[in-house]
């Protein structure tokens, strides 16, 4: 994405000539990446693997940047690394804080405030170049689900490419200075070796990670530099590309275009990546340039060299940086962009571009003081810099901060049973209008007129959860292993197998107290989004296929463990009736899958405890309150809907298929209304991520479900282990 000198100058002083050794097919090949970006992002379906333009990008900068550093060590026999780094800096750094201080308007503008401190976070990377690693925590971040395409997430590709330009010259210095101890030696075939120490391990690693953790892989730099590697290579090896027979150049680089071309049309999002698939894309890449050596106008450079395209690769940085905020802001304006309409955001995107190429980024970087300090250029770099990061900041505190008075001591769901109605099991049997003392019931739509603050705040929801996160207890979505966890008394004499996805972690808090409190020991095995059974679910557009072996591998310690009963719930209530085709999801296929795995306990001597599935929202609820924090009624959902979009309809249903399944049931207690689910019962926020519930309101569950659990584990435990 970035450029050297070969890149395009607009309205070029008089007399100025192209800088020597300008490739015009180069700059037409930019032209051809940023266009398969800007088709993918917009939206349009005939390209789903536009997203290989940055690919693309990497080798142009790797082999740029390496050729700019070796014609200078051969040269002037070593490098400057403040001169290196000042030109970086008035090259990247002015139009990168202008755009963030733009997306940081933006986005508060656009965006839920829930998002904001997200995203300000997200700024400060990029300001700093670190947003890729930020975002690779993020990918495998069960917590961060909810959380919608960052406005900076394109600055992942940047923030590598630096990460690059800081290491990169670090080691061809160290190449030429062990050359130049070594007379005999010659610096580009020892520059070759070194390369090859850098694209052999990174490809290998780039392998290894995206079948292991490709969430992760597509984001790492770790994963990528064989890809900036294979253009340094090319520029290494420019010597003997200069002496290719011009017949075999010109086949050679329609060979690389068609090779890029075609990869943005036969791979898409579920293509593991980058891993051995980028191949394609980035060899072809190579393929143009080696090409252009020796092919004349008479190959795809002549097609790439045409002004249109030289423009349009000169503009590429810029039309890079500010497309995807608009995008993403656009898309949060209107709730949701068509191809068309993202076609037409991303067109847009060329006014800003050629305005800030026009305006800031080539007055800096061609002006005659600043490349006469280097110090001076890197100073204002700095400065620069600290625009991003101040930015991001500001919109970190912007985020509100606020709570109940004596929030700390809010009843939550304690406030159920103080404001009256009876109780029978886990199930109001009567809704009061009324409590005793006039007012209207908690949990009521009425009770959310007399709400004057709640915890935590909305904007705090999401990381209000159990410790079993950062205990790392739950598996993530890539890998199959179990992780054991114990809670409760671990010497206690019932030992309880804690089951599911992160629906039944969110009672971790409560169980581990109850397990605590009545000598119970507990053994959890959680994974992202995974329930506790025999069929394949879907994830990420895919077969879950890692869900599956988590079953058997979780199955076999479970049967090991032999534990006194297993207590298990799940959100998902659909599965695959053909577990290679993941349009076959059914309701039909999970209960099956649910049934078997009951009955698989059930014949090794294991009771079942299903705790049904509290009601699931069809909106994100905590986003809603922190949008309309006095109109909390806009905030709720009906509750019969939202039973049937839960797992507690197939729960109850696998239950009466396998014998002496019990079930927990606590649903009224977070839903107390017979017709309708409130956002806040007695001072506490009770939803989080999607239908989760907050830690907050599931610790004030606890006398509850104690109530309705002890019992019900006494029952099926013999009172104290079988």
């Amino acid at each position: 994405m970035t450029s050297t000198d070969t890149g395009l100058r607009v309205r070029r002083r008089a007399g100025a000539e192209r800088p020597k050794g300008f490739r015009p097919d180069i700059e037409g090949m930019r032209a051809v990446a940023i266009l398969l970006v800007l088709v993918y992002h917009a939206g349009l379906p005939f390209l789903p693997g536009g997203f290989v333009g940055v690919d693309v990008f990497f080798v142009i900068s790797g082999f740029l940047i390496t050729g700019l550093l070796i014609r200078e060590l051969e040269t002037k026999g070593r490098v400057s690394l403040p001169r290196f780094y000042a030109r970086r800096a008035k090259r990247l750094l002015p139009a990168t804080a202008l755009v963030l201080v733009v997306t940081t308007f933006l986005t508060w503008l656009t965006s839920s405030v829930v998002e904001w401190r997200t995203f300000g976070l997200d700024i400060v990377g990029a300001a700093t170049y670190v947003v890729n690693w930020v975002l690779a925590g993020r990918a495998v971040d069960y917590l961060a689900e909810d959380v919608s395409a960052s406005p900076v997430q394109h600055f992942w590709s940047l923030a590598v490419e630096e990460q690059f330009y800081i290491v990169w010259p670090l080691l061809l210095i160290a190449v030429g200075w062990w050359v130049a101890r070594r007379g005999s030696a010659r610096l580009r075939p020892v520059m070759t070796a070194a390369i090859l120490v850098v694209i052999v391990p990174s490809f290998l690693w780039s392998l290894h990670l995206t079948g292991a953790n490709p969430e992760r892989a597509f984001f790492v730099s770790t994963t990528r530099l064989w890809e900036l590697g294979i253009g340094a290579f090319v520029a290494i090896g420019a010597l003997l590309w200069a002496r290719l027979p011009r017949t075999f150049a010109v086949v050679l680089g329609w060979a690389g275009l068609a090779a890029v071309v075609l990869s943005g049309f036969v791979i898409d999002t579920r293509t593991p990546w980058p891993g051995y698939h980028a191949l394609l894309p980035t060899l072809g890449t190579a393929a143009v340039i080696i090409a252009g050596f020796t092919s004349g106008r008479s190959g795809a450079a002549g097609i790439l060299s045409r002004p249109s395209m030289v423009w349009v690769g000169g503009l590429s940085y810029s039309l890079y940086l500010w497309h995807w905020p608009l995008l993403v802001s656009a898309d949060a304006y209107w709730d949701g962009l068509s191809p068309l309409a993202g076609t037409a955001v991303a067109l847009l995107s060329v006014v800003p571009a050629w305005l800030s190429l026009r305006y800031v980024e080539n007055p800096l970087r061609f002006s005659r003081s600043l490349s006469a300090s280097n110090r001076f250029t890197l100073s204002l770099g700095a400065n620069f810099t600290a625009v991003g990061v101040v930015a991001g900041l500001l919109l970190v505190l912007a985020v509100p901060t606020s709570s109940a008075p004596g929030s700390s001591t809010a009843a939550g769901a304690g406030a159920i049973t103080q404001g009256g109605g009876q109780r029978d099991g886990g199930a109001r049997t009567d809704a009061p209008t009324t409590t005793s003392d006039g007012t209207p019931p908690p949990g009521s739509v009425a009770s959310l007129a007399l709400v004057d603050g709640f915890v935590p705040a909305a904007t705090e929801a999401t990381q209000d959860v159990p410790a079993g996160y950062d205990d790392g207890c739950q598996q993530n979505q890539s890998d199959p292993e179990p992780i054991r966890c114990d809670y409760g008394d671990p010497q206690g004499e019932v030992t309880i197998a804690v089951v599911g996805d992160s629906k039944i972690l969110q009672w971790q808090s409560v169980l581990d107290q109850i397990g605590k409190d009545e000598g119970w020991h507990l053994v959890s095995y959680t994974k992202s989004a995974c329930g506790f059974h025999s069929g394949m679910q879907v994830a990420k557009g895919g077969p879950y296929t890692s869900c599956a072996q988590w079953n058997d591998l979780v199955m076999q310690e479970i049967v090991d463990l032999d534990p006194d009963l297993v207590l298990t719930t799940q959100r998902n209530f659909q599965a695959l009736t053909d577990e290679s085709d993941p349009s076959t999801l059914s309701e039909d296929a999970m209960l099956p899958a649910i049934v078997e795995t009951w009955q698989e306990l059930a014949d090794h001597g294991i009771p079942v405890l299903g705790m049904l599935d509290n009601a699931a929202p069809d909106i994100s609820v905590y986003e809603c309150v922190a949008e309309h924090p006095d109109d909390l009624a806009a905030c709720t959902f009906d509750k019969q809907e939202g039973i049937d979009n839960s797992s507690a309809p197939l729960f109850e249903a696998a239950a009466e298929q396998v014998p002496d399944v019990r079930l927990l049931d606590v649903r009224d207690a977070i839903c107390p209304d017979p017709q309708t689910c409130v956002p806040v019962i007695g001072g506490v926020l009770v939803y989080r991520q999607t239908s989760h519930i907050t830690d907050t309101y599931a610790r004030s569950l606890e006398p509850l479900v104690k109530e309705e659990m002890v019992p019900l584990v006494e029952q099926m435990a013999g009172g104290g282990g079988r």
